[in-house]
């Protein structure tokens, strides 16, 4: 662990290796679990106000699910996050036609009808970042459905840090970025 700002930052987002492979795992973070993505208290409002741009991009069954429980929830530990279909998949999940899990909302985005790619819990991912009254904590999450995600990262050798570096920069900036690549010159 080293510390960045206030930021207490794992090694493994430096020296472990990853890569997604939607090819392999079919988006299986996105259906896989037990409880939705993580949200901050500003996106839960940002997904209130884009919902009607985003909907015409989800599944009958996300659309269901939305309009049952909200655009997102709030748990009994008071954790925001996405609500789940059945309480499996993301309601924002989307399929391709390989059958491949993708967001909702990032289709949106992508299609230019909306100015916010996706919650930056997703963004993030592998990366899970736990908020402290003093400090983050900015940790890898192993994951064994990610297994080829990492080999293919190893493979091609990218760096977790360098995977999410466009969602690292969008959470804490570009000045810590460019910190976390200094450090990382030293491992």
């Amino acid at each position: 662990m080293f510390q960045l700002g206030k930021t207490i930052v794992s090694e493994d987002v430096i020296k472990k290796d990853f890569l997604c492979n939607l090819s392999a795992c079919k988006g299986a973070c996105c259906v896989d679990g037990d409880a939705g993505a993580p949200l901050d208290k500003d996106e839960v409002k940002i997904l209130k106000e884009i919902y009607p741009k985003v909907k015409p991009f989800l599944r009958a069954e996300g659309v269901a699910a939305i309009e049952a429980q909200g655009t997102s929830i709030e748990t009994e530990d008071g954790d925001l996050e996405t609500p789940l279909i059945n309480g499996a998949d993301c309601a924002y999940v989307i399929y391709d036609d390989k059958n491949t899990a993708l967001c909702g909302i990032e289709e949106a985005y992508n299609q230019g009808e909306v100015n916010w790619k996706k919650p930056v819990s997703c963004h993030l991912y592998p990366v899970r970042v736990q908020d402290y009254s003093e400090f983050s904590a900015v940790n890898y999450h192993k994951w064994q459905i990610c297994d080829d995600a990492c080999a293919l990262g190893k493979e091609l050798q990218v760096p977790i840090y360098k995977f999410v570096k466009e969602a690292l920069i969008r959470k804490f900036g570009e000045d810590w970025y460019a910190e976390l690549e200094k450090v990382a010159e030293t491992f």
